[in-house]
């Protein structure tokens, strides 16, 4: 596995230290990540983060944070400051905090040029009719009206645009390129949109917002950005990236767009556009739902941030989009907390285990001893801890039969199994509820197996975790399927919603918890013995998170394959 903090080598890298050879930017790398605030981070924008930050730091250069706040009708401060914080959780620190709304003046000063210099025109179709006008690949592009209007009256529009003369949606700023271009992108393409609207950082100050396109390219070069990483689907943009650029006069080499594939997993969408349904919708509880694939969903889940960054380099930096196995995640995500965890005991399901011939004290009171128990049998500097137990006990449900199925090894009447470090036990007879439900097993336990184990050497085939009743602290665990039921969601009908998985989520509140499980921290992930690893919740004490199961699925798949 590739160390924190460096990257494997790809053809991003390839091309970057070509261009420090050359000198190109005068042997400077620097990158940005540059998310639009109108939602919260997500599972590819890691990959990303990971690339761009990466990148920068494996060759000595800086990134920046830049928030791509062009559209006042979706981005909010709130999704701002999860950003930062998702960033810094991830464990990158930017070298500048930037906005596209820094560069608004300069922006607009740059579209005032154009116009003059007839690279750009002011169109008053309205937008039904620019989009058919574009035509289509094979279908010729039908040139505006407006195309040919002088530079002086689509300058004086255009100023009238800015103060905020005009209605939403009456006029647009496009840049005069060549209506018949092959590259779609390159007909005509918008700069400007009238949007008479508040915008969060720069309040009612402007009535028209600069598109992705126009902003993109010239705050990279404005900060001075050598290397622009982004995704595959911005390759069609890359000319008219490079025909902005080539149209000003800059004082240093230009940004050098380079795109890579963005990490798609199973079962999961990361879609903003879907993410924010589901969170207007109510079907999960908010961006940061321990379901959803935002990071500060992860992070309530219980997924570590070194996990994550390793994930993301390890499936590497390439120009083939695929679909990476979510199990693949999480094995990585099981390997942090198989070595960090502490192992705690808590049943889920619980069901009343009496030992009938445990002994009692001069007051009749049941006896209590305590077990000395590994904290994490992986890190023998994490000591031990003293787990109590007594004459009852609560076991799952599940690790008991009244009549057991073949190769069924778990307790049931007349058969001995071990409780984890304790006793051996033999179940006897049932209490039953008026349903015919068994509500209370019976047993006797071996004093002689103190420790689990048998003192004439007889062997048990079942080890079984257990809660003293006495001790126990009550819980809350929510148990996580998977979100969406089909590997590549949408792929059916062609929406992914549709492939909602109505049972991703189960709420057990009736849990009974090892009496140290009280002191666990917000955000701790702790290891319930048999079950999985569990997250504190960080807004609700007592609430435990499923982060993975403990069997590792990823590892199984490969087997199989192999």
């Amino acid at each position: 596995m590739t160390e924190a903090g460096t990257t494997p080598s790809n053809f991003i890298s390839d091309i970057v230290a070509g261009d420090i050879e050359r000198g190109t930017h005068g042997g400077r790398v620097q990158t940005r990540f540059p998310p639009e605030p109108n939602g919260f981070l997500h599972i590819g924008h890691a990959k990303a983060i990971v690339v761009d930050f990466g990148t920068a730091q494996d060759f000595g250069g800086t990134c920046y944070l830049r928030l791509d706040d062009t559209n006042p009708e979706t981005e909010e401060e709130a999704f701002v400051d999860s950003i930062v914080g998702d960033i810094a959780w991830l464990g990158y620190e930017p070298a500048e905090v930037c906005h596209a709304s820094d560069y608004f003046e300069q922006l607009y000063t740059w579209a005032e040029d154009f116009i003059s210099r007839g690279l750009a025109y002011v169109d008053e179709q309205d937008s039904e009719t620019i989009s058919a006008g574009r035509g289509g690949y094979g279908k010729p592009g039908i040139e505006s009206p407006f195309r040919d209007r002088s530079p002086e009256e689509s300058l004086e529009i255009f100023r009238g645009m800015r103060a905020g003369k005009f209605p939403d949606g009456s006029r647009v700023l496009r840049a005069r390129i060549d209506m018949q271009h092959e590259n779609m992108q390159l007909r005509d393409p918008i700069m400007y949109r009238i949007r008479n609207m508040s915008h969060h950082r720069t309040g009612d100050t402007w009535a028209i917002y600069p598109t992705y396109d126009w902003a993109h390219g010239q705050s990279d070069a404005i900060e001075g950005v050598t290397h622009s990483i982004c995704t595959l689907e911005f390759e069609t943009h890359r000319p008219l990236y490079e025909w902005f650029l080539s149209h000003l006069e800059l004082e240093q080499a230009p940004p050098k767009q380079i795109e890579f594939a963005r990490l798609e997993l199973t079962h999961t969408v990361t879609s903003k556009r879907r993410l924010a349904r589901l969170v207007a919708d109510g079907v999960v509880d908010g961006w940061d739902d321990a379901r959803m694939p935002t990071l500060s969903g992860l992070r309530r889940r219980g997924y570590p941030a070194e996990a994550i960054r390793s994930f993301c380099r390890e499936v590497g930096t390439t120009r083939t989009n695929s679909r990476h196995s979510i199990e693949a995640l999480e094995s990585y995500v099981r390997k942090v907390h198989n070595v960090r965890a502490q192992r705690r005991m808590a049943v889920l399901h619980p069901l009343r285990l009496v030992l009938d011939n445990w002994p009692s004290d001069a007051d009749g009171n049941p006896v209590v001893e305590y077990f000395e128990v590994a904290n994490n049998p992986e890190r023998e500097e994490d000591g031990t801890r003293q787990v109590a137990f007594s004459g009852e006990l609560w076991i799952e449900q599940e690790d008991f039969a009244e009549v057991p199925p073949p190769k069924y090894f778990r307790l049931s009447p007349g058969r001995e199994v071990r409780l984890r470090g304790a006793y051996l036990v033999t179940a006897t007879t049932v209490d039953k509820d008026d349903d015919g439900n068994v509500v209370t097993v019976h047993a006797t336990y071996d004093p002689a197996s103190k420790g689990g184990t048998a003192a004439d050497g007889r062997k048990v085939k079942s080890t079984m975790h257990w809660v003293s009743a006495h001790h126990a602290v009550d819980g809350t665990a929510a148990l996580y399927g998977r979100l969406f039921t089909a590997e590549a969601p949408g792929e059916r009908t062609g929406e992914a919603l549709d492939d909602l998985n109505p049972d991703s989520r189960e709420l057990l509140t009736a849990c009974r918890l090892e009496a140290a499980l009280a002191d666990a921290t917000p955000g701790e992930v702790v290891q319930f013995e048999r079950l999985g690893y569990f997250a504190v919740d960080p807004d609700q004490p007592g609430l435990f998170h499923r982060t993975v199961g403990l069997r590792d699925e990823w590892a199984a798949i490969q087997k199989r394959k192999g």
